[in-house]
């Protein structure tokens, strides 16, 4: 499966209780493919995936399935400690309808290269011949995954994408070139996405997609056409939009924004804390900077709910 353009890593909401919330969760995925995203991210980083159970994340894949509608593909995390438990849910994911697997790992005790190999080998196996896409954030993982091992694994047929979360844009250019034509690289929110583009990219995986679709699918148009200056005009105020998002905690940063906007996705699972008033109204701010908020705008609170 090709995949390229704006997919929106989705919160997960979640009640006190730990029900998933599945009104507002049909009701942000419906609006996203409506604003033209190209693919949906359920259990990444904005989505809580480590501060969930397993029947909680199963939940929420089969309710964006079943809320996309095959409109656009949905590329599920799978995340775990266990290679054996990686594969297991992968392989359960798969058959609950997701059309690629985001490969993450959580490691306790540092592992090896070899180790960190075998757990996305495992999970490229049981993903039954669907994409994988590999998802490398050193900000937050005990065992990354190096330049060597990136490219050992862009010759497995099914790997053919990676998300690197990482500040440092000349390893995404390191990527492209020991792995070109074989793996494709997505921007995160930690960088540019024009710049990402420019240099070879195909898209944004990113929780602020979320609270912007209709801007980022167009800078992605614009990117993607090669106009760079219409690009740029898109992107410099957009960027905005990751500064606030790398300032506060990532899924309270996102669902406080689209709480803001109407979509009830309730806060972060606890133990995180749900962000304070100064936040909040910075965040406001910004989204209304960016015509995110506000009359007009696609999803924005009605005045008589304000």
């Amino acid at each position: 499966m090709k995949l390229a353009g704006v997919f929106p890593y989705l919160v997960s909401p979640v009640d006190r209780d730990g029900g998933v919330m599945e009104e507002p969760l049909r009701r942000l995925v419906s609006h996203l493919v409506d604003a033209g995203v190209h693919g949906l991210t359920p259990l990444g980083s904005t989505g809580e995936f480590a501060y969930l159970g397993w029947a909680q994340k199963k939940r929420i894949v089969e309710i964006v399935v079943s809320e996309t509608r095959r409109r656009v593909p949905v590329v599920a995390g799978v995340a775990s400690t266990s290679t054996h438990d990686a594969a297991a849910q992968t392989g359960a994911l798969v058959e609950a309808g997701a059309d690629a697997i985001l490969a993450i790992l959580e490691a306790y005790f540092p592992l090896g290269e070899d180790g960190v190999e075998a757990y996305f080998r495992a999970i490229a196996s049981a993903a039954k011949g669907r994409t994988v896409v590999l998802y490398t954030n050193p900000q937050f993982q005990r065992s990354d995954l190096s330049l060597a091992v990136i490219e050992r694994l862009s010759h497995v047929q099914n790997i053919g994408y990676i998300k690197d979360a990482s500040t440092n844009t000349g390893r995404l250019l390191s990527i492209i070139e020991r792995t070109r034509g074989r793996m494709e690289v997505f921007s995160a929110s930690a960088h540019i996405p024009a710049c990402v583009m420019m240099i070879g990219g195909v898209g944004w995986m990113a929780g602020p997609a979320c609270i912007v679709p209709r801007q980022s699918v167009r800078l992605y148009d614009a990117a993607k056409a090669g106009d760079w200056r219409a690009a740029m005009e898109l992107q410099r105020p957009l960027w905005r939009v990751n500064e606030i998002f790398a300032k506060f905690s990532l899924a309270a940063c996102i669902k406080t924004a689209l709480n803001l906007q109407g979509f009830a996705v309730g806060e972060p699972i606890p133990p995180q804390a749900p962000l304070g008033d100064a936040a909040r109204a910075e965040i406001e701010a910004v989204l209304r900077g960016v015509g995110a908020l506000g009359e007009g705008a696609v999803g924005a609170v009605p005045a008589a709910r304000r």
